[in-house]
C-alpha cells in the first residue's frame, strides 16, 4: 500500500467562495503581538544564512541558573539564546556537542526540543532527536551526557518523547523513525542503553510501518494504574499500543481473530465501524467498505475528553480511498476508549466520526510544505469539556466539539483562493491569555515554497474569530518565501510579567514576539505536543496529578 508521502497534488475541481474571516468586534485585554527579536540563530546582518527550520518547536528553560532564561531552538544546528535579546549564547551541530565545534550536522530536526529531569540529578537536560538516526542527551551547557549520541537506524528520527515508563525517577528517551519495516520504535534509558523488551514491532502482534511525523503519545491509559503506555500510529490504518516494557495490551474482547483476542494494533481504523468490527474491508469502491485512515502523520493525543476521569485516545488521519486510486479524501479524527473500542459517553457518541472535513490542498512538499495535522486536545470555551483542535492539509485550522461539529467561526481558513498561493496552518498553543475563561489559540502559518510570501502569527478567541494577525519577517537572504511549521512556545524569556511567544521559522531563525496585557494568562497548551517532554499527555488538574507527571515547573 502506498504510504502517506506519496506526491499527490489535488486541485479542487469546484472552488467555493471564500468569506473574509470574521474579525473580533471588541478589543481584549490583551494587546496585539510586538516583534521583540528576530533572526535568532543567524549570521550576522544581512543575514544571509539562516538555518532552515522544521517543525521542531523551541523549548525554554534557564539552562545557567542565572535568572535569564534561554530559548532552546533548531534546524540543523541546536542553539542556545538569550531570551531577552536573542544572542546566541551556544550552539553545537545537530549529532554533536561543545567538545566538537566545526563538525557537520547529521541531518535536520524534526520532533520538537525536550526538556526533562533524564538522570533525576536535580538538573535539566536537553534532548533532540535527528536526521541519519540520531538521539541525543545534553548537558545544559551543551555536552553530550554520558552514553549519548545513539543511532538505532540510519534512517531519520521523526518521533521523540519522555517518559518516565517505570516510575523510577529517571526519564526514557522514546524515539520513532522513518523506517521502511515493521520496527520502528526503540526506547533508551537515562544512560543510553536500550531498554529490556525493544525495539518494536519484532512480530506480527501488531501492523506497524514508518513513522513520519511526531506521532508518540505516552500517558497512563489502561493499567488502572499510575504507569504510562506508549501509543506509536504509523504508515497504516493500524494504531500500536505499547506498556513501557514492550508488551501489547489486548483490546475489547468484541475484537478477534484466529489468535484470540486482537491487541491494539491489530485492529484497523476505518471510516465506517462496520470493517472495523468485521475485522476487514472489502475496498470494491463503495464508500464504508474503501474509506479507511493512514497515520504515517498521524499523531495521537491521550486526554480525558468529557472529564470522567478516564483517559482516551484522540487521533487524526489521512482518509483515504483503498479502492483503485488510493486517493486522499479528507483529515479524519478519532476517539478511542483504553480498550480500543470508539468513544461513547455522556451523551456524546464517536461511533461514527466527523467526516468530509476538507480535501487536500496538495500533498505535494515541492510545491508546499506539507501541514502536519497534530492534534491539540483542550477546553476552549471553559465549561469542562474539551475540543480538539488540528490544522489539515486543507489550508485549514480546525476544532471539533464533541459534539462533532465545529462552533461558532471555525474552522479557520489561511487559504484563500482568491490570492493563489497555498498556505497551511501550523499545531496551535493554547491559552486563556486575559484568564477570562474562554481560551485564545495562537498558531501560525507558512505559504508554498518559492512563492516570494510571508506567513503570518495568528491569534483567534475560542470561537475561531480572528483577533490578532501580524506576518513573520522577511526570509534570509537568497530564501524565497518564509513562515513556521512548528507549533508556537508560550513562555516569559525576559524580566516582565508578560508572556512571549517564540517560533521556529523557516527562513528567519528564531523569532519572539512580546504579548502585552498577558501576565495572568493560564496556559493550557503551552508548544508542540503540549509540554516539554513532547508527550501528547493532558495533564489532570493541579492536585490530581499521578506521580509518574510531576513534570518540572517549565512544563507548565
Amino acid at each position: 500500500m502506498p504510504g502517506f508521502m506519496k506526491s499527490v497534488f489535488l486541485i479542487l475541481c469546484v472552488m467555493l467562495a471564500v468569506t473574509p474571516a470574521p474579525v473580533a468586534t471588541s478589543a481584549p485585554a490583551f494587546g496585539a503581538p510586538v516583534l521583540k527579536w528576530q533572526y535568532g540563530g543567524c549570521s550576522a546582518p544581512p543575514y544571509n544564512y539562516c538555518d532552515m527550520g522544521w517543525y521542531s518547536s523551541p523549548a525554554v528553560a534557564d539552562l545557567d541558573g542565572n535568572g535569564q532564561v534561554e530559548v532552546i531552538s533548531t534546524g540543523y544546528t541546536i542553539y542556545a539564546l538569550n531570551g531577552a535579546t536573542g544572542a546566541v549564547e551556544w550552539k553545537v551541530t545537530s549529532g554533536h556537542d561543545r567538545a566538537e565545534p566545526g563538525a557537520s550536522n547529521v541531518g535536520r530536526t524534526w520532533p520538537g526540543v525536550a526538556l526533562g529531569d533524564v538522570d533525576g540529578d536535580g538538573q535539566i537536560e536537553i534532548v533532540t532527536a535527528h536526521g541519519g538516526g540520531w538521539v541525543s542527551v545534553y548537558t545544559a551547557a551543551g555536552y553530550f551526557e554520558p552514553g549519548w549520541p545513539q543511532r538505532p537506524v540510519t534512517n531519520e528520527l521523526r518521533g521523540l518523547a519522555l517518559a518516565d515508563l517505570d516510575l523510577d525517577g529517571t526519564l526514557e528517551a522514546i524515539v520513532t523513525a522513518a523506517v521502511g519495516s515493521q520496527t520502528n520504535t526503540w526506547v533508551y534509558e537515562h544512560n543510553g542503553t536500550l531498554r529490556p523488551g525493544w525495539p518494536q514491532v519484532i512480530d506480527d502482534s501488531a501492523y506497524a510501518w514508518g513513522v513520519y511525523n511526531a506521532n508518540l503519545a505516552i500517558g497512563p491509559l489502561v493499567g488502572g494504574d499510575s504507569q504510562p503506555e506508549i501509543v506509536v500510529p504509523s504508515d497504516v490504518h493500524y494504531i500500536a499500543l505499547y506498556r513501557g516494557d514492550g508488551s501489547q495490551p489486548l483490546a475489547n474482547s468484541m475484537y478477534v481473530d484466529d489468535d484470540g483476542v486482537k491487541t491494539w494494533g491489530r485492529v484497523g481504523v476505518w471510516e465506517s465501524i462496520i470493517p472495523e468490527e468485521r475485522g476487514w474491508g472489502r475496498c470494491d469502491g463503495t464508500r464504508v467498505e474503501s474509506y479507511r485512515t493512514n497515520f504515517a502523520h498521524g499523531p495521537a493525543a491521550i486526554a480525558d475528553v468529557d472529564g470522567n476521569g478516564t483517559m482516551e485516545v484522540v487521533a487524526t488521519g489521512n482518509v483515504y480511498d483503498c479502492y483503485g486510486s488510493y486517493d486522499s479524501r479528507y483529515t479524519g479524527v478519532y476517539i478511542f476508549n483504553p480498550d480500543r473500542t470508539r468513544f461513547v459517553a455522556g451523551g456524546y457518541d464517536w461511533q461514527a466520526p466527523p467526516v468530509d472535513t476538507g480535501a487536500p490542498l496538495s500533498e505535494d512538499y515541492d510545491i508546499i510544505q506539507n501541514a502536519q495535522s497534530n492534534p491539540v486536545v483542550v477546553d476552549l470555551d471553559g465549561d469542562g469539556v474539551k475540543e480538539i483542535l488540528f490544522a489539515s492539509y486543507d489550508g485549514q485550522l480546525h476544532a471539533f466539539w464533541l459534539d462533532k461539529t465545529e462552533h461558532g467561526s471555525w474552522p479557520y481558513a489561511v487559504y484563500d483562493p482568491g490570492e493563489g498561493v497555498y498556505r497551511f496552518a501550523s499545531e496551535p498553543a493554547v491559552a486563556d491569555l486575559d484568564n477570562d475563561g474562554q481560551a485564545e489559540v495562537i498558531f501560525t502559518s507558512w505559504p508554498a515554497n518559492a512563492s516570494g510570501q510571508v506567513g503570518k502569527l495568528h491569534i483567534l478567541n475560542s470561537q475561531g474569530v480572528l483577533v490578532y494577525e501580524v506576518a513573520l519577517p522577511n526570509p534570509s537572504m537568497g530564501a524565497t518565501f518564509n513562515g513556521s511549521m512548528a507549533a508556537p512556545t508560550l513562555a516569559n524569556i525576559d524580566a516582565d510579567v508578560d508572556l512571549e511567544v517564540v517560533l521556529t521559522t523557516i527562513h528567519s531563525g528564531a523569532v519572539a514576539y512580546d504579548l502585552p496585557g498577558t501576565a495572568g494568562a493560564r496556559i493550557l497548551w503551552g508548544t508542540g505536543r503540549g509540554n516539554y517532554w513532547r508527550n501528547g499527555y493532558v495533564l489532570p488538574p493541579r492536585g490530581e496529578v499521578t506521580n509518574w507527571v510531576y513534570l518540572p515547573t517549565i512544563q507548565r
